[in-house]
């Protein structure tokens, strides 16, 4: 038996053998996010995670070569949209479900989710906004503006007229 602070050769290739399959472990189970940069509901996902301080593979799509509409992509989101993050043997789709499955997996203390009924419906109705009127609205005005998409920009800006009264 070897003394403490002493190892034998079996003993460095056990615990050589021991880290390097927890280091597979923890490759295989990493979660992954499949994020395009200029997504604000993808930006909204990862702000999540470096919130939660959880590390997450960034897998960007192209979305101008059309690879959230390939075979593979639709099979983990069928509407063809992004985030989708997978979690081990999870994979979810739409930022507000993945906001929701996050804080309440990875902040055991719940401050970002808590278990009060009230406070979670006050926090699902912030989240429907962010996928409505502030979609629509503030998110339509810059993708009519950044991208030169043809939409209406003055429905895009009086929700988000509307969107702001509510907020204040």
């Amino acid at each position: 038996m070897a003394a403490l602070g002493q190892f034998e050769e079996s003993d460095f290739i056990h615990k050589h053998t021991i880290s390097h399959h927890l280091n597979k472990v923890q490759d295989m189970s990493k979660i992954k996010l499949y994020t395009f940069p200029l997504s604000g509901h993808s930006h909204r996902v990862e702000l999540m995670l470096s919130l939660l301080n959880v590390d997450a593979e960034l897998i960007n799509v192209d979305l101008a070569k059309g690879e959230h509409k390939s075979p593979e992509f639709l099979a983990k989101n069928p509407a063809g949209q992004i985030p989708v993050l997978e979690d081990a043997d999870i994979t979810l789709a739409d930022s507000n479900a993945i906001i929701l499955y996050l804080a309440s997996k990875y902040d055991p203390a719940r401050t970002w989710y808590p278990k009060d009924l009230v406070t979670q419906t006050k926090i699902q109705s912030y989240l429907s906004l962010a996928a409505g009127k502030l979609a629509f609205g503030p998110c339509n005005a810059r993708i009519i503006n950044v991208f030169g998409r043809p939409l209406s920009k003055e429905f895009a800006l009086a929700l988000s007229h509307d969107l702001l009264s509510l907020l204040n």
